[in-house]
């Protein structure tokens, strides 16, 4: 039996979308989205031989290349490098060095 839905009643499943806050971006740690200006931009460095891929924090949020996006939480850090994330973002061959990230997010940057 077909069910009749009334075009005039509002659903009551559907959630209405919320204010535009502009892009929306998922952090790489937590897999939770947020708008651009609340993430923070990593990106490879040039690389420099030999060794890992340099990975900093992109403050104009402006560089090229692939970005990694992350809250700026210690925590989704920690989740982002346990889970080799940001390499797996950024594409890099191989394994990423994290020192400068770590160092802006203990200044508290």
């Amino acid at each position: 039996m077909p069910v009749h839905i009334d075009p005039l009643t509002p659903r009551r499943d559907v959630v209405a979308a919320p204010v535009d806050q502009g892009p929306v971006r998922t952090c790489v740690g937590c897999r939770g989205t947020g708008p651009r200006a609340q993430l923070v931009r990593l990106v490879a460095a040039a690389p420099h031989p030999p060794g890992a891929s340099r990975v900093v924090v992109d403050q104009g949020r402006c560089l090229p290349g692939r970005g990694a996006w992350l809250h700026q939480e210690e925590r989704c850090l920690g989740l982002a490098e346990r889970r080799r994330a940001v390499i797996r973002a950024l594409r890099l061959p191989g394994p990423a060095d994290l020192a400068g990230v770590h160092e802006w997010f203990a200044r508290g940057t």
